[in-house]
């Protein structure tokens, strides 16, 4: 494939809140343009995207899928288009920013009867913090309480003035059938096969539809002197040039233009796909961005980074068939009969079938051992795939998501990739059997291989997965059984309590074992105390060779196993001080095991004779709330044992909260703020280390 292809291809992502109507609306697209006989219904489980069987069972989308369509616009000129249809749902929002990472343009869905949402939020901020360009259309019309002019106020006043109107609604709800072309002043009336012919404006709408046409060609003009200077000597521009120096305006983030259709009757569907051709920067107009680490060979050829060895520097790579090949592994996925099925963005260069490359990012060899299209879970077989173009191939098993393939033989790179989402809700994973307990760390590790949002740790003798939230682990845990056969129940996750010693004192720790044959003796003389910074360390003080220098680092070892073993209360010990300063041995019966056990002894009587504090584990919980949720959120964190340390403004005019919160109190908040604010609160939670808890210490005198 040659340049010109590259430039017919498009990447869009489809994003927006839960419930705008993004599915609906990519089977609307896919089926108006032929890629499919005919368009199915979430409420069905139908559709090409919403095609895995928890997401039929919900009715929602759970994971980036893809669509292809061809399409010719009404200039004979052909585009591919790929679409990432996104979920909506704040729990994987992880899909979001990955549907981004490759997109050329971002399809902004809302809905005209529920707004600007959350969803809606979280996609437009990702997609300006990447840099890729947006176009708005908003979706249901037909629905009772639509109302385009609403929501139109609520999107300029959430993310300003450039949103312009291109196109405005002829009737809402039932009487939804027609569409004005502000740029070329016309009506579009469809009919029930969504096809549309030209009409004249109705009188009604002929001035509101003027004066948007008179503010979008006003703007556009202004940015070319030449086009000014005739626009003010009377020269009307004409539809073609607004056209494309809208297109310009899209590319350069200066404006982002709002239509309008429905996914269901497929009014405006046309129209909207000629702008996405129109409008959406080619993979040849904007550089892709890969982050090269350490290591990297000078010498690099063209269509690749110039790698001097600089670790985490940020490189362009322009979408060059001619290049090397540059491939980006986006989201990886199970498929109970293909096996490991990874999407792919070619950055660079062409692929092909049998085509030997490197992982860059985790030094994996890959053979591509077929490449094809995905139309949601069907399989297109394709020889190769050029730069800009999006695909996918089975049985990269050395290729998580968030990858690089490439064919050089050293170096390390990633993709550029926004922050990762940090968990905020957890549960223990309990095993059905013993075949479940020894299977699940594969399989687990698997699962995390799809889904990078999903961390996996033990908490003393549980296994726990953390993610977004209930309905993100609730399909994890759901996955593990249907496609990898592992069973499991969630459960609550323990606290990782830890104890400390209260007071510093001295204790001694002995050994003696001699009733015949090669005996055991041991003894040391110890100073234990709390030990401030934190952590754990060991003073050898021992003089005139008391306790042989032999024997010192298993006094270590002994005073470590103490502690690993647990204080009176049950907990691992931690923030300790131990110092040995005297002891005994025998020339004989003395050894390494017999001075590890007297120092683990006398660490223990130490414990149990000065009392341990317990330590809980608190972490640093920052919540982004609009201000008039900010009272409500104060206290809820306030009869969490929270201490706020700060209050402010964020650039958007929200209110940032930042507090210290004991994890134990911190088990469902994110469900918790989410009713609150009625999900317009951002949240993240970091560790911040162990404070004592309130109320609870056991000493001798207390036992």
């Amino acid at each position: 494939m040659d340049a010109a292809s590259t430039t017919s291809h498009r990447t869009v992502a489809v994003v927006g809140a839960s419930g705008s109507g993004k599915t609906t609306l990519t089977e609307a697209l896919l089926h108006r343009a032929g890629a499919i006989p005919r368009a199915g219904r979430v409420e069905d489980g139908s559709t090409v995207t919403d095609h895995e069987p928890e997401e039929i069972a919900r009715g929602i989308s759970l994971g980036l899928a893809l669509g292809t369509l061809t399409w010719t616009r009404p200039d004979g000129t052909a585009s591919i288009l790929t679409l990432a249809d996104a979920p909506g749902h704040p729990d994987f929002t992880g899909a979001v920013d990955t549907a981004l990472s490759i997109a050329d343009l971002a399809l902004v869905v809302v809905s005209a009867v529920d707004g600007v949402q959350p969803g809606t939020r979280t996609a437009w901020t990702t997609a300006e913090a990447l840099g890729v360009p947006r176009l708005v259309v908003v979706t249901q019309e037909d629905r009772a309480r639509a109302d385009f002019r609403r929501v139109l106020a609520e999107l300029r006043e959430a993310f300003g003035e450039r949103l312009w109107p291109i196109e405005l609604p002829l009737g809402e709800e039932q009487a939804f059938g027609a569409v004005a072309d502000v740029l070329g002043e016309r009506a579009l009336v469809y009919d029930d096969a969504g096809r549309h012919h030209d009409e004249d404006l109705p009188p009604e709408v002929v001035d509101e539809e003027h004066r948007m046409h008179v503010d979008v060609t006003e703007e556009l003009v202004s940015h070319d002197d030449e086009q000014l200077d005739a626009y003010l000597s009377g020269r009307e521009p004409a539809v073609a040039d607004l056209e494309r120096d809208l297109a310009r305006e899209v590319v350069a983030g200066e404006a982002v233009p709002v239509v309008v259709a429905s996914g269901v009757t497929a009014c405006g569907v046309d129209r909207l796909t000629d702008l996405l051709c129109e409008l959406a920067p080619s993979p040849a107009d904007r550089d892709s961005r890969i982050v090269v680490g350490s290591g990297a060979p000078d010498g690099t050829p063209a269509g690749t980074p110039d790698g001097d060895g600089d670790p985490g520097r940020t490189v362009a790579v322009a979408a060059d068939p001619s290049g090397v090949p540059l491939v980006h592994v986006f989201r990886t996925v199970v498929d109970p009969f293909v096996g490991q099925v990874s999407m792919l963005k070619v950055l660079s260069g062409v692929v092909h079938t049998s085509d030997r490359l490197r992982n860059a990012t985790t030094g994996a060899e890959e053979r591509i051992h077929g490449l094809f299209r995905l139309q949601g879970k069907e399989h297109i077989p394709v020889g190769n795939l050029s730069a800009g173009e999006v695909g996918a191939a089975a049985k990269l098993g050395g290729s998580p998501s968030g990858t690089l393939l490439w064919s050089r033989t050293s170096g390390r790179a990633r993709p550029f990739l926004p922050p990762p989402r940090q968990p905020v809700y957890a549960a223990a994973l309990v095993p059905a059997s013993q075949s479940d307990d020894e299977h699940l760390p594969t399989a687990l590790a698997r699962l995390v291989a799809e889904d990078p949002t999903l961390v996996v740790e033990r908490v003393g003798d549980a296994t726990v997965l953390r993610g977004l939230g209930d309905t993100q682990l609730d399909v994890a845990i759901e996955r593990l059984a249907r496609v990898f056969g592992v069973h499991t129940e969630p459960g609550p996750v323990p606290v990782a309590y830890r104890e400390t010693i209260a007071r510093a004192t001295q204790a001694e720790g002995k050994v003696k074992k001699q009733s015949g044959g090669h005996g055991q003796f041991a003894v040391v003389q110890l100073r234990v105390g709390p030990l401030r910074e934190g952590g754990f360390e060991f003073v050898d003080s021992v003089v005139g060779g008391a306790v042989p220098r032999q024997y010192i680092s298993a006094v270590e070892k002994g005073a470590r196993d103490a502690m690993a073993a647990g204080g009176p209360q049950g907990y691992p010990v931690v923030d300790l001080r131990v110092e040995v300063y005297d002891g005994k041995s025998h020339s004989v019966d003395s050894s390494d095991m017999a001075f590890r056990n007297a120092a683990a002894a006398g660490v223990r009587v130490a414990l149990a004779e000065a009392g341990t504090v317990l330590l809980e584990p608190v972490a640093t919980v920052t919540v982004t709330v609009p201000p008039d949720h900010q009272g409500a959120v104060l206290t809820d964190l306030s009869g969490r044992r929270g201490r706020v340390s700060a209050t402010e403004l964020a650039d958007d005019g929200r209110a940032r909260l930042v507090a210290t919160v004991p994890e134990a109190e911190l088990a469902r908040y994110v469900l918790d703020l989410r009713s609150l604010t009625g999900g317009r609160a951002e949240l993240t939670i970091q560790d911040a280390g162990y404070e004592r808890a309130p109320g609870r210490s056991r000493s001798r005198a207390s036992s």
